[in-house]
Parts: C-alpha cells; structure tokens; sequence
C-alpha cells in the first residue's frame, strides 16, 4: 500500500488538507492524535516512560500525567529528546499496523515533525504544506490565543521550512494565494495512479 506523508511548520494548514483527502475518502493517521492515544495504551511505551521518568507520570486512573511530563521535558532539551526518542517509534510501528488494516489505494500520515524523526523513512511520499511564516504566526496566535513570542518559540523547534521544502516530493500551498482544492485533486489523482 502507498503511504504518503504530510508535514508542514506550524500553523502552515497541514490538518486542512489531511481533512480535504479523508472527503475523497482516503484514510488519514493523524501521528500527534495517535501519539497521545498511544502514551497510555502502549504496555511498552508506558513501561518505558515509567522507568525513565518515574511512577508520576501516571495518574492513578492511567492517563498521562502532562503537566508533570511537561514540567521535565518543557526546558530541558535532552529530557525532550528522550521523550521523543520512546514515542516515536512506537508512534511509526502504530500507523504501520493501521495502514495495514485500511482498504484504499493509498493512505495518509500526517506528522508535525516527519523530517525531524525517523518518520519519513516509513512513507512512500512527502507532502509539504507551505505558508510563509508571517500568516502562519498569525494563524496559530488566532487559533490558540497566544502571543507572538510563543508562536515562534514553537516554530524554532521544528526544522526549517527551506530544508522541509527541499526534502519533500510534492509542495502545497497554502498561502491564500493559491487555491489549496485544486493542489489537493491533482496529488489525489497523481497517487490513485501511482497505487
């Protein structure tokens, strides 16, 4: 089965256009939905999470423990990375046990930080999702309600936009520009002939 990948910074419209491909009814895998669903139902990944972290990562009821996680890994860049270092592999081995239950031509993966792990790697093609930075900041300050400073703050821990561009096979953009519908419809098409 072709899985394609979507990525895209921040505020760049990456989950409009997830959205547009499940209305032509291609399967999508959402891997930052998925990771939080996974941190408490994955008996490896909480184990492994427990033991680097310790027991209160946990709520008694079995949910993660977010704002204690959050309080180690928020400016601590190696305690990050090995935060992520668990939850993307078992991230990568879900959505392969999903896309192998789905019935399509192809399926979708979408995921903030592709480049940035090992994702990449488990997809056939790449999809980025461009906007410039001004109107992705303005996007995410509208929807999240924060201020500029905290916008970029996030933006500075994903990988460049240039680098994304040059590693990705196909390009949407998403820059009110350009209509996102028609990009969508032609990769639609591109991929129905590909699978």
């Amino acid at each position: 089965m072709l899985i394609i990948g979507i990525t895209g910074g921040i505020g760049s419209g990456k989950t409009t256009v997830a959205k547009l491909f499940t209305l032509l009814g291609i399967p999508v895998y959402s891997a930052d939905d998925a990771a939080k669903e996974i941190m408490t139902k994955d008996a490896l990944l909480v184990r492994q999470i427990k033991e680097h972290f310790g027991p209160a990562s946990y709520c008694e009821d079995g949910s993660l423990n977010r704002q204690y996680i959050a309080n180690i890994v928020f400016n601590d860049k190696d305690q990050l990375e090995k935060l992520n270092s668990l939850v993307h592999p078992a991230t990568i081995r879900d959505s392969k046990t999903w896309a192998a239950q789905q019935n399509a031509p192809y399926v979708i993966k979408e995921a903030a930080l592709m480049f940035e792990t090992e994702s990449f790697h488990h997809v056939d093609k790449v999809i980025m999702v461009y906007a410039p930075q001004a109107l992705r900041i303005h996007r995410v300050m509208q929807r999240d309600g924060v201020e500029r400073d905290a916008v970029l703050a996030r933006m500075h821990k994903q990988l460049d936009e240039k680098i994304k561009l040059k590693l990705a096979d196909y390009v949407i953009y998403n820059d009110e520009q350009q209509m996102v519908i028609p990009q969508v419809l032609a990769l639609h098409k591109q991929f129905l002939t590909l699978a």
